[in-house]
């Protein structure tokens, strides 16, 4: 999963919020330098992770990509179920998606002082293109892949990505509809441990 659904997933808890958000900046043991409930954000969203990556529907989805796009697939298909989520948002949320992304834009802007530096960086990137809100439309997703491609260390295709959401897309909606019911819950027994 990527941003947007780590942060939903998240709940109400601002310290979830902020460990799920700095989770990838965050590597092993440096979870300790930050409070109980941001740890618990960190460790929530590599379960979140670990969970995604063994799931088979999200498999299917990857393995659609992987002969193209390699190791970038998983990539790629945690970027489209982003996407997914923005646009069936009202299935999952109460909450509009463009005020849930406000308002965890103020929690991240209010957190500052404990960011690592790379979030600091993307945050700057996320707020200036409102990429939280960006994921519902799919110049938004072009968008996302076309950045991700220009920073990836190898060729990675991504920017062409864009392509296969559009010849996939009513597959890859379904998978995604398949498998969030199943994460939530997941996650669900996870926050309450």
């Amino acid at each position: 999963m990527n941003f947007l659904s780590h942060l939903y997933l998240a709940g109400d808890s601002e310290g979830l919020i902020i460990g799920n958000y700095i989770a990838d900046s965050v590597k092993g043991s440096a979870l300790l330098n930050y409070s109980p409930e941001i740890q618990k954000g960190i460790i929530l969203h590599r379960k979140i992770d670990t969970f995604t990556d063994s799931h088979p529907i999200v498999k299917q989805s990857k393995q659609r990509l992987r002969e193209k796009y390699k190791k970038y697939a998983s990539v790629i298909v945690d970027i489209y179920y982003d996407h997914y989520l923005a646009i069936n948002w009202n299935t999952y949320s109460h909450v509009g998606l463009k005020e849930f992304t406000q308002n965890v834009y103020q929690i991240i802007k209010s957190n500052h002082d404990v960011l690592p530096e790379k979030s600091v960086d993307f945050t700057k990137y996320m707020l200036q293109h409102d990429i939280l809100f960006a994921y519902s439309k799919l110049e938004g997703i072009e968008k996302v892949l076309s950045g991700m491609a220009s920073r990836a260390s190898f060729q990675s295709n991504m920017e062409h990505a864009i392509n296969d959401l559009r010849e996939y897309y009513q597959e890859f909606d379904q998978e995604f509809n398949l498998f969030f019911p199943e994460l939530k819950q997941f996650v669900n027994t996870q926050i309450e441990i």
